[in-house]
């Protein structure tokens, strides 16, 4: 059995009784002890990063993504459903990670929490333990972009960088802990929050809404995607939604601009 990759709130109460079904609530713990879905377990975004200097949001080691998989009691059948608090950001994240270690059978809730509570379904204050599990990682690196891979393919016209911080950082005029500012050069510009419908809507916009807009931009289907951002934290959107779109090649660059900008010998276009 497989669910949607984009999953409504109202198909997924009705797989609550689903003994394969795995709810993952990336929101605070502030959060999830005030209400979240039955059932889900939480996970700190921090368990999604290597935390190892000098590039921290790195992808974790080997030994942290086993970890991972033993907080959340991961097993090959898991159908995984994530959703948090950052509009979708860490969620995508924490697919994408699953994803690497060879986890395809995940889900994310469409409109995060607020979708949910929107329809009134039930929310339970438990805290929820993962049950003991073991989980074989296989690591996909077609999904990993670094430094070296990126300067290499610069000038291919089959590949397209999406960067999907904010104007004003793509454009260098607002730098954050970062030596220099601007982008990657040739990089496409589409903002993480563009790809929902609104800030009280946090759905996604429908498919063919974000296809001509992106394609707008030079991201199109058939070309190999790089995303990131500052700390491919909110690249983490993005890469769902290149996933979610349809888009076959899709790799995140999880040193993102914290480390682009701070190597003195990146290049960099304003």
């Amino acid at each position: 059995m497989t669910l949607p990759l984009l999953i409504e709130a109202s198909e997924l109460h009705q797989h609550l009784n689903n003994p394969d079904l795995l709810i993952v609530d990336l929101s605070s713990e502030e959060n999830y002890l005030k209400g979240h879905i039955p059932n889900a377990i939480n996970l700190s975004p921090s368990s999604l990063l290597s935390g190892q200097p000098p590039v921290p949001n790195k992808l974790p080691s080997n030994d942290q993504l086993q970890q991972l998989c033993k907080a959340i009691g991961l097993t090959e059948k898991s159908l995984v459903v994530a959703y948090d608090d950052q509009k979708g950001a860490l969620a995508g994240r924490f697919i994408w990670s699953l994803n690497i270690i060879g986890h395809n059978n995940c889900s994310m809730l469409n409109g995060q929490i607020t979708s949910w509570t929107t329809e009134a379904l039930p929310l339970e204050t438990a805290v929820n333990q993962a049950k003991a599990s073991t989980y074989k990682i296989s690591i996909n690196p077609k999904l990993i972009a670094d430094v070296e891979f990126i300067t290499q393919h610069l000038q291919d016209p089959n590949l397209a960088i999406w960067d999907a911080r904010s104007y004003p950082e793509y454009t260098g005029e607002k730098v954050i802990n970062a030596a220099k500012g601007g982008h990657i050069p040739g990089a496409h510009h589409f903002e993480w929050t563009d790809c929902l419908i609104s800030e009280d809507n946090l759905r996604l916009k429908p498919a063919n809404t974000l296809l001509a807009a992106l394609k707008e931009q030079g991201i199109t289907p058939e070309k190999t995607i790089i995303t990131h951002c500052q700390t491919h934290r909110r690249s983490g959107l993005t890469y769902f939604v290149a996933r979610y779109l349809g888009f076959k090649d899709v790799r995140c660059y999880d040193g993102s601009w914290f480390e682009w900008g701070n190597l003195p010998d990146t290049p960099v276009e304003k």
